[in-house]
């Protein structure tokens, strides 16, 4: 991790309720899917962040940024790479 300033973390969110399918997103407050969304409630609860590695302090990280409830498990840590994982111009189509 030295020298990286970003990390792409993948977690479980072990809390979500994995029966709904639907979400009203506080972007428009409209039902969706919950695959057009960022609903914590899913039927495959994995969670996904970029956050920025403020210290590495033996084997733990201390990041900035991560939306999760503290405690929830771990599943991976990437490198987050601006040239590569960045798409400026994405779009959600209910998203104007």
């Amino acid at each position: 991790m030295n020298g990286c300033t970003h990390l792409i973390l993948l977690y479980w969110l072990d809390r979500a309720d994995r029966s709904m399918l639907k979400a009203f997103p506080p972007y428009d407050g409209k039902e969706h899917g919950v695959f057009a969304t960022r609903s914590p409630n899913r039927p495959n609860p994995i969670g996904f962040g970029v956050v920025e590695l403020q210290k590495v302090e033996g084997g733990k990280l201390k990041v900035r940024g991560l939306d999760a409830i503290e405690g929830s498990p771990r599943l991976d840590i990437k490198p987050y790479f601006s040239e590569v994982d960045s798409i400026p111009n994405a779009k959600v189509g209910w998203r104007k």
